[in-house]
Order: structure tokens, then C-alpha cells, then sequence
């Protein structure tokens, strides 16, 4: 028999090369483990599939499936899409996390070790599907429904991990649960396969799951989202354009809710209004506080991105947002952002100053959604009172002046959503995968694509609107003295626009790659978004620079990204961990190839 083990990419795919040897302790059965013949029925797949689903936090028992630390594999991507697109600097200050260094500048090797943690936590997800897959077709008591069901979600679950892979490695390994040779090669395209498997997921999963209360399952529309996300990564637009277009028009969550988007932009980062979320196309569902005296299921890959001590949450001050960021968020008379030169726009900060030296916010114009983005000096971070700059700083002129905000929890219902079952904290803010408002933009990006420019207008307008419409959502002054905000006094000066219809393609494109800039700012979305427009290199190159040299208050710029540069045709993918390739080495060839440049 075989023993059930949820094992990483680097026993899975290399299993073979031990096949060949002669009988040793590795043939021997561990004593009272389970075995995949035991789970070989209704009962047991069903409990593979939950195994599946557990993976797409990364974690286990508070460690990345990986084998790393938790926040090397973070489903949020806050590494590899946040701080390597430039809307974050790693943070700290630069002897902690040290591989995180070169991962921001662009100058990382194979041999880094976060590559291999995330390549193997992922890789985990991908064998978790294919074994729930497997024994799904050896068991006996199910029925064809039983297994549509079943199956619909491990292909969903399956499509997700190898879009993670592919987005973020481009040539990698494709193994199924019919694959009987592990030893595979990189050397073909994916995306079929992951189209393949969203199909088969939008074509057999319910429409919603609120009848028998597993809500946090996949469903019908999720599945249509990610396959036109897979059509848009493609550059199929007629395709994305099409699902979008229907999923936009009639899909709903899989509590049973129509799509739409949250009452409030910050709904969507506050664990108490998580439940009946219409904005959650897919996420991953987290917990404090679930009796397992870990922070394995409450955000343990964002445990370091709180203020640093002595700020009340007492770790660990990674993640900090770029004065490059911040500046989007400048907006002109009539609310609209600075598309072309944000950067002479910048957006006064107070680098360099103490908590106790005098400073006055910056007074111009700004988006609203800034300020649940950001934490700023002087300004209201949640109702943990006002940020006091530096003082919640590990080293300002290293990581900058400004705080994460999105996937910190409130002070007001910290004992039931913060995990203090760690050195760092967790949280049961849920990680949004994809929500109602990407969809949008991404809707906008594929009519732009297809010439539809009002449908292209509406969306991104739409989007704009739930903040422009309901301004008592802008953030209000805080009163540290009583503890409470004043509905009568805004934070900052807030304004915010809609756009006349897109005149061109060109210029469409422009407000709606800033748009998502703006809307999904730490989120993890933007080094994809850089690399799949082919602007990577322009843009992370002038934010180097930007970075690097004289910024808004006139001084020196972060120490964190001297000697970054970004390299065209090599640093739009991250490279195959050497280590992977080196366990492929058979007579002196090995399996997996490297990608260019490295």
C-alpha cells in the first residue's frame, strides 16, 4: 500500500529517481499511518478535498507547506506582486529577511531560497488535487454527481495553483493525476491545461452553495471569472471579453449573492463584515483564536506586516508602501489622477522627521482610498488612534515613512479577530484571491481590448463611484483624546472623479492600468499586472530611480533599493529554484531547464 503523506513538489516529482534503487527504510510502511486505499471512498475523498482547499493558505502548523517561513509562500503574493511591482518596500530594516532584498531589486539568483518555499507550498496544492482526483476515481460508493461535484472543485482548486505557478515561473513542470512518470519536463505551455480545468469547473459547479451552508466553496461564477482571467492573461480579449461580460451581468457569490461591490471600500479588509461579502468571487477564509494554539489559519504569511514595536500590535514593521504609491493617489480639480507625471505631484510625507518634531499632513487634493491603503503620520490608522510616523518605524530612511493598513485588524474587535497565538499576529481578515472590483477593471481591460470603450468608461467608473458617491466612507478625524472619529471633519482633502469616455485604446488602457494601481494597491496584484502588459521594465525601472533619488520632501531617497535594476526579457518571470532543478539530475542531464537570463 501506499501511505497518504500531503508530500512538497520536491518528493512528488522525484519520487522515480528512488523507484530504481533496491528495497531500503524507504519501502518500509510507518506504523499506524493512513493509507490512499483507506480514503479510496465517498467519505475519505471528501476529506482530500478539504485537504486541497487547506492549501491554499500555504501554511501548516504555521510554517509554509513549502517548508519555509509562512511569509515566504503568503498567499497574498505581498512579496512577489506588492513589493517586487513597487507599491511597497520590503520594510524592517536590511539584516532582517535578507533574500527579500535582491527579490525587491530585481537582482535575485535561482538560488534564493523564498523561490523555492513558494514553488513548493504551491506545488502542494497541485498534488493535494490530483490525489483527491485519483482516489475520487477509485472509489465505489459514489455516484457520477457525487464525482461532477467533487472533481469540479479539485480541477477548480488545480487551475488556481498552476495559474499561480505560471504567472509566476512562465515554464514549469505539468502533472495531473493520470501522470505516471513524475520525471517531467518545463518545456511546454500550460494554459490549455488551465483553461481545460476552469472549464470543467464552470461547467459542473453549483451556482451558489448557501443551501447546504459551505459557502466557502467554489462556485459556478468563480470558475467563468477565472477562466476569462486565464482568456486575459492570454491575450485571448474577444474570449475574456464574453465571461466577463456574463459574469458581471448575472453571477453571484457562492453564498448566493449577486455580485456587486462592497457597501464600503474597507468592508472588504474588516473581518467583522466578511460574512454576505458581495464582492468575494474567491478567497481564502481565515480564523483567530480556532483552538489550534497556532496562527496557522489566521493570516500567518502577513504576520510580519503590522508598525513595528512599539506600535500595539508589537511586530514587525515589514511591508511598507513606496512614496511612489502614495503619490498615485494625487488627484487634480476634478478628482482624476495624474496618469502621466503622478511623481510631480508628490504627496507630502514626514521622512526624516521624528514622532515628537512638528508636522502637518499634506493638504492637496487626494484619492480617498489613499488613506485605507496607507497609514500615514498624523492621520487615523483604523481606530488604533493616529499614526505617529517614525516611532512605528524600524528604520525610516531604509523602508520609508508610511505603515500597511489593508490586513491589519481594528482595535474595536481585536479579542475576537486577532490571533496572538504566535511571537507575530494573525488575523481573521479573509485574503481576497479575486474580488468584484479586479473583476471589473479586468471587464474594462478586455473591452478596451476589443474596442468597446463606453463598456471600458463604465467599469472603471463604476469602481470610482462607490467611493465618489458615498463620501461618508472618506476617512474621518480621530480624536485621541475621546477615541472616536468626528463625522463632521474628514482626515485629509478628499476628492474624487469620473472619467468622459475614453477617447482611444491607448488612452483607456492608461486610466485603466493606473485604476488597478490605485483600487488594488497591496494586494499583490501589480508586478503581474506589469509583467503580463510588457511595462515592467519601464515602469520598475523609473521607480528605482524615483525611489532611489530626491523624493518628496527634497531629501535623500531608501536605502533598500541601491543598485536595483530591472533586466527586460529575464525579470518579468522569477526563476526556476536551482534547487529543484538540481534534484532532476539524471546521468548527468537534467530535467528541468532554467528560464532566460538566469
Amino acid at each position: 500500500m501506499k501511505t497518504l503523506r500531503y508530500s512538497s513538489l520536491a518528493i512528488l516529482l522525484f519520487a522515480g529517481l528512488f523507484m530504481a534503487c533496491k528495497k531500503s527504510f524507504l519501502d518500509r510502511e510507518p506504523v499506524g499511518t493512513m493509507t490512499e486505499e483507506i480514503v479510496a471512498n465517498k467519505a475519505g475523498v471528501n476529506y482530500l478535498l478539504v485537504g486541497a482547499y487547506a492549501a491554499l493558505d500555504g501554511q501548516r502548523s504555521g510554517n509554509a507547506l513549502g517548508g519555509g517561513n509562512p511569509w515566504e509562500a503568503a498567499p497574498t503574493n505581498w512579496i512577489y506582486g506588492s513589493v517586487v511591482g513597487g507599491e511597497a518596500h520590503k520594510g524592517s530594516n536590511a539584516g532582517d529577511q535578507e533574500p527579500i532584498n535582491e527579490i525587491a531589486k530585481s537582482t535575485y539568483t535561482a538560488a534564493n531560497s523564498f523561490f523555492n518555499s513558494k514553488w513548493k507550498a504551491v506545488y502542494e496544492g497541485v498534488s493535494r488535487c490530483n490525489l483527491t482526483l485519483k482516489k475520487m476515481s477509485e472509489a465505489t460508493d459514489m455516484s457520477d454527481a457525487e464525482r461532477k461535484l467533487v472533481g469540479a472543485q479539485a480541477r477548480f482548486l488545480r487551475g488556481h495553483y498552476y495559474f499561480e505557478l505560471k504567472k509566476m515561473y512562465n515554464n514549469v513542470p505539468y502533472i495531473s493525476d493520470t501522470t505516471v512518470d513524475l520525471r517531467i519536463a518545463n518545456d511546454k505551455d500550460i494554459w490549455p491545461f488551465i483553461e481545460a480545468d476552469f472549464q470543467y469547473a464552470a461547467d459542473n459547479l453549483p451556482v451558489s452553495w448557501k443551501d447546504n451552508g459551505d459557502v466557502s466553496r467554489v462556485n459556478k461564477s468563480a470558475a467563468q471569472i477565472y477562466l476569462a482571467k486565464t482568456y486575459l492573461y492570454e491575450k485571448k480579449f474577444p474570449q475574456a471579453f464574453t465571461l466577463f461580460q456574463t459574469a458581471v451581468a448575472t453571477g453571484m457569490t457562492s453564498a448566493g449573492v449577486k455580485y456587486d461591490l462592497a457597501p464600503r471600500y474597507e468592508d472588504n479588509f474588516d473581518a467583522a463584515k466578511k460574512t454576505g461579502n458581495p464582492e468575494a468571487v474567491f478567497y481564502i477564509e481565515m480564523t483567530a483564536n480556532d483552538g489550534t494554539n497556532t496562527i496557522a489559519n489566521a493570516n500567518a504569511g502577513e504576520m510580519l506586516n503590522f508598525p513595528y514595536d512599539p506600535s500595539p500590535f508589537g511586530c514587525c514593521g515589514f511591508f511598507q508602501p513606496s512614496q511612489d504609491l502614495v503619490n498615485s493617489f494625487r488627484v487634480d480639480a476634478n478628482g482624476l489622477p495624474y496618469l502621466d507625471d503622478y511623481n510631480l505631484h508628490p504627496v507630502k510625507s514626514d521622512k526624516g522627521l521624528g514622532s515628537s518634531d512638528p508636522f502637518v499632513p499634506d493638504a492637496g487634493l487626494l484619492d480617498p482610498r489613499l488613506d485605507w491603503t496607507v497609514g500615514r503620520r498624523g492621520l487615523p490608522y483604523h481606530d488604533w488612534g493616529n499614526h505617529p510616523g517614525a516611532l512605528w518605524q524600524r528604520d525610516q530612511g531604509y523602508g520609508g515613512p508610511y505603515s500597511t493598513k489593508k490586513m491589519v485588524y481594528w482595535k474595536k474587535d481585536q479579542d475576537k479577530y486577532h490571533d496572538a497565538h504566535s511571537w507575530a499576529p494573525g488575523s481573521a481578515i479573509n485574503v481576497n484571491l479575486i474580488r468584484f472590483a479586479d473583476v471589473l477593471l479586468m471587464y474594462a481591460e478586455a473591452a478596451a481590448q476589443t474596442g468597446n470603450l463606453q463598456v471600458a468608461t463604465d467599469m472603471v467608473n463604476k469602481v470610482r463611484d462607490r467611493m465618489k458617491n458615498n463620501p461618508d466612507q472618506w476617512l474621518h478625524k480621530f480624536d485621541d483624546a475621546t477615541q472616536k472619529f468626528d463625522p463632521a471633519i474628514l482626515a485629509a482633502n478628499y476628492k474624487i472623479g469620473d472619467y468622459p469616455i475614453f477617447g482611444s485604446k491607448d488612452l483607456a488602457l492608461k486610466a485603466i492600468y493606473f485604476e488597478r494601481k490605485l483600487e488594488l494597491g497591496m494586494e499583490g496584484h501589480r508586478f503581474f499586472d506589469l509583467s503580463r502588459w510588457g511595462i515592467a521594465a519601464t515602469v520598475l525601472n523609473a521607480y528605482y530611480k524615483y525611489e532611489n533619488g530626491k523624493i518628496a520632501d527634497g531629501g535623500a531617497g531608501f536605502t533598500d533599493l541601491i543598485g536595483a535594476i530591472f533586466t527586460p526579457n529575464r525579470n518579468e518571470y522569477f526563476p526556476i529554484p536551482q534547487r529543484q532543478i538540481d534534484l532532476t539530475l539524471q546521468n548527468g542531464q537534467r530535467v528541468l531547464k532554467q528560464n532566460p537570463g538566469y
